[in-house]
């Protein structure tokens, strides 16, 4: 990585020690924020911390839906940084494949726990660390399942969808001080979402019009935007990144 000078910005991003939010966190370290990341194996999180540099990031350990978990990270942040201008919530879970009519509500309740409650949890902590009185921007991963009925990934949409009316309700409250935004990817080539693509990418791929899948960076670009003074006068969207996979909608 490319020497930078600082842009005295902080970023908590969840989930961040692979995949999207690990490309989250790059494309915000790139441009010369420093960032505190989180994630579940605290192994994987050093590693990642070092690739983004000492310098610039710290890590902490733990689950997202927990609140203990949540607590410590922005206090964390706040120690080290001074600050917490915006928040990224990325971490989530899909543990169940298939239709929703024989779903174990358990495991509804656990994905809800992690991609909604986590994310409204992180808001309100960060608000009341920070951004209520100084300002900010937040970013919640979501997805195209989440604007999209999708055949195998039910439950996981049906969370998402939650986040993105998530993301209005926190635009409108945290309104005018903090911007609140959501980015709405199709398959990103990551660890998480491997099963959608694996063994069958070049097939995958072919179905959307730019002709390949997504990869981190591409949401670390949205993301590096819709935290930027370029957009200033953007809250309450929910940005499709998609590869153009919406333009065949209803098409065959």
């Amino acid at each position: 990585m490319t020497s930078v000078e600082l842009s005295g910005k902080v970023a908590l991003v969840t989930g961040a020690s692979r995949g999207i939010g690990y490309g989250v966190a790059e494309a915000l370290v790139a441009r010369g924020d420093r960032v505190c990341i989180t994630g579940r194996n605290e192994e994987a999180l050093k590693e990642a911390v070092e690739k983004l540099g000492a310098d610039r990031a710290i890590g902490v350990a733990g689950k997202a839906h927990d609140e203990a978990h949540q607590a410590v990270a922005v206090e964390r942040t706040m120690e080290t940084f001074g600050r917490v201008d915006y928040l990224v919530n990325n971490a989530g879970t899909n543990p169940v494949f298939g239709p929703i009519a024989d779903l174990d509500l358990n495991v509804a309740r656990k994905v809800f726990e992690t991609n909604v409650l986590s994310a409204l949890g992180f808001a309100q902590r960060t608000w009341h660390a920070w951004q209520k009185e100084n300002g900010g921007a937040i970013v919640n991963i979501a997805s195209v399942a989440g604007v999209s009925a999708s055949p195998f990934i039910g439950a996981y949409g049906v969370s998402k969808a939650a986040m993105i009316n998530l993301t209005l309700q926190l635009a409108h409250e945290f309104a005018p001080k903090v911007r609140v935004n959501a980015i709405a990817p199709a398959v990103v080539k990551t660890k998480f979402a491997q099963a959608l693509y694996e063994g069958r990418e070049a097939e995958a791929a072919a179905s959307y019009p730019l002709g390949r899948l997504g990869v981190p960076a591409d949401i670390g670009g949205a993301a590096a935007f819709l935290t930027s003074a370029q957009s200033d006068w953007v809250t309450g969207q929910t940005l499709v990144v998609d590869g153009g996979i919406f333009l065949n909608a209803g098409v065959g």
